[in-house]
């Protein structure tokens, strides 16, 4: 018995301090590196410049829905997999593609640094990689853009901006990242901005009732024409008679998504000055809070002429689906 007991103490203290090595391990993961929207693919080039590169560029450079320009999905970075050392290791956003012994798909989190999203696709001849990239891109996006999109609010979180005359208003938090002021403040009406050398970006934030949203359910004919009553009311150029207004030439793109729990309309497009030649993109949540009968409106719009908005507009993505709810 004595034996025993000692095979059984010894075993848990044996599981105890393997348990604690993995913690131990887990808390001295180094942090990822990498720029917002960066993925790394790594694969040889001899893969990566044939059909499975391609079908790799397809998915996870597609255009970006919703900008004037034509803006990749992620910035994609190759590294052959000889070179997948070092700080490759440490990206954020890892792609490992491969041909093996199998058709495989394995999803890792903090595997070599934290935080860390690293996906394995392998298979044993070229159709079987690109059926396994055709079955999982989707999922990868997905998990990808909802990682960078947490990633942004810690980094803003670093400096925030109050969100006092919010509460007040609206009954809401918002994470406000630095360098946002408020431009314009009225009863039902907030504008916050944030210049930068080349242009700069902004945050609306309003309520209207429901019916305003859902009358008649063409949803996205109400939507176009209640932010274009609120630009003509709130948003004028520097030149007599211009205002912000939906711009016709593109048709906007309209997705049922989810934030703060609720229901959400999801209005991605392009706006335009009126009389002027002013013009960007903008993104307008249209949040369905029952409880308070109305729709709060969380928009977000870029100016930045000639230059890359897919970031300033994830920015903003990132700031507006922080939102909480306080009453």
């Amino acid at each position: 018995m004595k034996k025993l007991a000692v095979f059984t103490f010894v075993a848990l203290s044996f599981l105890s301090c393997k348990e604690t090595s993995k913690e131990e391990t887990q808390a001295i993961l180094s942090e990822s590196n990498g720029k917002i929207n960066n993925v790394s693919i790594i694969i040889d080039d001899n893969l990566w410049n044939g059909e499975i590169g391609d079908s790799i560029r397809k998915k996870f450079a597609a255009p970006v829905d919703g900008l004037p320009q034509e803006e990749p999905l992620f910035t994609l970075n190759q590294y052959p997999t000889k070179v997948f050392e070092g700080f490759v290791r440490k990206s954020r956003n890892i792609i490992v593609v491969k041909k093996g012994k199998e058709a495989a798909f394995v999803s890792n989190t903090n595997k070599f640094a934290k935080p860390q999203n690293i996906f394995f696709i392998s298979g044993t001849d070229t159709e079987d990689v690109l059926n396994v990239l055709e079955e999982k891109s989707a999922e990868i996006i997905k998990t990808i853009k909802a990682s960078e999109i947490i990633e942004n609010q810690i980094r803003m979180k670093k400096s925030l901006v109050s969100d006092a005359q919010l509460q007040k208003k609206f009954g809401i938090s918002l994470q406000i990242g630095f360098g946002y002021k408020y431009d314009m403040v009225k009863d039902n009406f907030v504008w916050l901005r944030k210049e930068f050398t080349s242009g700069y970006n902004s945050i609306l934030v309003y309520q209207v009732p429901i019916d305003k949203v859902e009358n008649g359910g063409d949803i996205i004919t109400n939507i176009i024409t209640m932010r274009d009553e609120i630009g003509k009311a709130n948003i004028h150029g520097t030149l007599p008679n211009t205002w912000m207004i939906t711009e016709a030439a593109y048709a906007p793109y309209l997705f049922d998504v989810t934030v703060a729990g609720k229901k959400t309309y999801l209005t991605k497009g392009t706006w335009e000055l009126k009389n002027d030649f002013m013009a960007g993109p903008f993104v307008n949540y249209a949040i369905k809070d029952t409880k308070n009968n109305r729709y709060l409106i969380l928009e977000g719009f870029t100016y930045n002429p000639s230059k890359s908005k897919r970031d300033l507009v994830f920015e903003l993505e990132a700031i507006i689906q922080s939102v909480k709810f306080l009453k």
